[in-house]
């Protein structure tokens, strides 16, 4: 299950330029540096992403491929005022600071406290549902209705493959894809919407400069773009036909979304929401696989929980 970042950790190495862009960002030239240890570090380091805080902002390296012109687009979707209650908005990067680093785009933003991973009790599902059922009903502002494509779908397509390449001899390999076979061929629809791509808890902040308690915000534009809603909705509803997220959190969460005049369902909402939901299954499994393959080591409990919930997609028809 996907979580709020961890705490920061001291500055790798590898990550000096882009910690000292943070820095550069942060302060001015000519002023030192009082921020304390635990306020500067790396707070993310994956394929997709590296994220490094200082202060109180942090500095993104996107990732290596990065589509520059979508890149472009999704930021400054991000920093538009019809969208300022829904996305963190970026920050003006230093002048002096490169705006790529080794080929990756480079972002600034404000450090929002994220989710707490330790008290899921409090975690905010009607908050999240309120800025997906917002994000979804704000018209693309003007200017900005060249969006690309929201690239959930596509990121499923592109975790099956990864699995066949690091885990193609293991076990439940072939239990994922034949439950990836069920799903449809993903074809753009008629749903046109805003869309936040990948959504997950680990996908919210708290934003410092709305004053008195901060409200949410969400973060990551890496997967914002045009398509369909349910789709945002797709990962607490996998969780929730695997029996990971309990009925009364999923009853919260849909409900939430309902009542904020949410477009992404109907009165059914399963019949906009199996076919994400099944994808966000097959997405999280081959990832799954393909992480303990690679770092060598079994799946964890709720990592069977998915290969099992493949096991049971894999029996039904295809569509």
């Amino acid at each position: 299950m996907d979580s709020a970042p961890p705490a920061p950790s001291a500055p790798l190495p590898a990550h000096l330029g882009l910690a000292a862009l943070a820095r550069a960002a942060a302060h001015p030239a000519e002023e030192p540096c009082r921020c304390a240890g635990e306020l500067v570090g790396v707070l993310a380091d994956r394929d997709d992403g590296t994220v490094v805080r200082h202060g109180e902002l942090v500095v993104k390296a996107h990732a290596p491929g990065t589509h520059p012109g979508n890149h472009r687009a999704r930021v400054a979707l991000a920093a538009h005022r019809d969208v300022a209650g829904v996305l963190l908005p970026p920050l003006t990067p230093p002048r002096s600071g490169p705006a790529a680093l080794d080929g990756r785009p480079v972002t600034v933003w404000p450090y929002g406290p994220p989710v707490d991973p330790v008290d899921p009790d409090a975690a905010p599902w009607e908050e999240a549902a309120r800025l997906l059922a917002v994000l979804h009903g704000t018209p693309p502002p003007p200017g900005h209705r060249d969006l690309p494509d929201m690239r959930a779908p596509l990121k499923a397509a592109l975790a099956v493959d990864r699995m066949r390449r690091t885990a193609p001899d293991h076990p439940a390999t072939a239990t994922v894809l034949g439950a990836w076979r069920t799903l449809p061929e993903h074809r753009p629809g008629d749903h046109r919407l805003l869309c936040h791509g990948d959504f997950h808890l680990g996908q919210l902040v708290r934003d410092p400069r709305a004053g008195g308690r901060a409200a949410w915000r969400l973060i990551d534009v890496d997967d914002l773009g045009l398509g369909d809603p349910a789709w945002d909705l797709a990962r607490p509803a996998a969780w929730f036909a695997a029996g990971i997220l309990p009925p009364e959190v999923w009853s919260r969460f849909l409900g939430a979304y309902q009542a904020a005049g949410g477009p992404a369902v109907d009165a059914d909402p399963w019949d906009r929401l199996d076919v994400p939901a099944r994808a966000l299954t097959v997405q999280t499994a081959a990832l799954a696989l393909a992480k303990s393959a690679a770092e060598a080591r079994p799946l964890d409990e709720v990592e069977e929980v998915m290969i099992d919930t493949c096991a049971r997609i894999a029996g039904r028809r295809t569509g």
